[in-house]
């Protein structure tokens, strides 16, 4: 090799040295972030409880972010769509912790989304709480004496706390006792049926009728008026919101007044919208109700309009459970100054301080034997369509919310 091309050799690679050193310093003092996944519908059907969800969960990551993050590092949301699919689902699951490598997961929206993805964190000993999923068996499928410890928590009404306030609505506070079911073909809407029958059974009480609801059908007058010649005097249902929209616009086709309840996707928007002024007087169990009259729930509607630049949450509860989901996530990875699975889990089901919440200052919600945030009837509200807005539907538990 001649001088020239030797000392341009040389040059080319002190050239590339020099670049290599410029950039270790950046390197050496890049703060490592805590990557924490966020899954659910994005699309489709059921996405405005994905994304509703979704915003809460990133309102509180900008807040804890904001105030330092946890253990000196900023949490970094991976959000990928689950589709509302199974399948999908299961996949997104293993990507974020095969590929992503996050600590933790907050999500899942659908029962059956929830319960074929959540074995893989299951199996990884990696946390998930869920923040829209209802279905009673997404938190006791991996309890003992099968599996040693259970990784999956819930923020969010099962579907057994919700069918027993339905049902204390229809049979105590409204003594109606001849009740007829419409329940949609979902997984959801099937397992939510389920629980209204054994609710009603704990007061001694039969259905007279249960329907299920095909996408689309086309009968729904006809079923319902065998529901009235039942003696049927209110109408429960389980479902997503379009299937129940055409519910109630049915009860008014056929002049019939019987009270509409049922579960809390009544309150979507998807559901007023569709129904319109039918969804009139229409109740279900509510985690959150979007009324500013208490500091807590004016702080969160007020960042939400904030963040979003609308005053108008698609599905308030999702949204408030994601929000108070990532709270109690980062209270636990503070307290167990550790982003690894087990200490995490255990931090969870014994924090040590409350934590403030947009539903409710949470004290100790979680424990070794029950991994549910809400538990009982009394700690959900009912809601009532008036004005085609969601409100409490008794001022007694509007304001039980205000002092939680």
């Amino acid at each position: 090799m001649n001088r020239s091309r030797l000392f341009g050799a040389l040059c080319a690679l002190l050239f590339a040295l020099r670049c290599d050193v410029a950039e270790w310093p950046r390197e050496a003092h890049a703060v490592e972030t805590v990557r924490i996944g966020v899954s659910g519908p994005f699309t489709g059907a059921n996405s405005p409880i994905g994304i509703s969800m979704r915003e809460g969960i990133r309102i509180a990551a900008a807040q804890i972010n904001a105030d330092g993050g946890v253990l000196g590092r900023p949490i970094e949301l991976v959000e990928r769509d689950d589709e509302s699919r199974n399948e999908v689902g299961a996949r997104v699951a293993e990507q974020l912790i095969e590929r992503h490598r996050v600590v933790a997961a907050l999500g899942s929206v659908d029962t059956g989304v929830a319960l074929a993805s959540h074995r893989h964190y299951q199996l990884a000993r990696i946390p998930v709480i869920t923040a829209a999923a209802t279905g009673t068996l997404v938190t006791s499928q991996f309890r003992a004496p099968e599996f040693a410890d259970n990784f999956v928590f819930r923020v969010a009404a099962s579907d057994r706390v919700q069918a027993a306030k339905i049902v204390d609505e229809a049979v105590i506070n409204r003594g109606l006792r001849r009740v007829a079911i419409f329940h949609d073909a979902t997984n959801y809407g099937q397992r939510g049926r389920a629980d209204l029958e054994q609710a009603l059974a704990r007061h001694a009480i039969a259905p007279v009728l249960v329907e299920r609801v095909q996408p689309d059908q086309n009968d729904l007058g006809g079923r319902l008026g065998r529901a009235r010649a039942a003696g049927a005097e209110v109408v429960l249902a389980y479902g997503i919101g379009a299937e129940l929209g055409q519910l109630a616009r049915a009860l008014a086709a056929i002049g019939w007044q019987a009270p509409l309840i049922g579960s809390w996707t009544l309150g979507m928007s998807a559901f007023i919208d569709g129904a319109g002024h039918h969804a009139e007087g229409t109740r279900m169990p509510q985690t959150f109700i979007a009324d500013a009259a208490t500091p807590r729930r004016k702080a969160f509607l007020d960042a939400w309009q904030a963040a979003t630049g609308t005053s108008r949450i698609p599905v308030p509860p999702a949204a408030a459970q994601g929000y108070d989901a990532l709270m109690l996530l980062a209270a636990a990875i503070r307290q167990a100054r550790s982003v690894e699975g087990d200490p995490i889990r255990e931090a969870l089901e014994n924090l040590q301080t409350p934590v403030e919440g947009a539903i409710m200052t949470y004290l100790r919600p979680f424990s070794r034997d029950n991994h549910e945030a809400i538990a009982e009837p009394r700690q959900v509200q009912l809601g009532e369509i008036r004005g085609g807005t969601v409100v409490f539907a008794y001022d007694s538990e509007r304001l039980l919310g205000a002092r939680r």
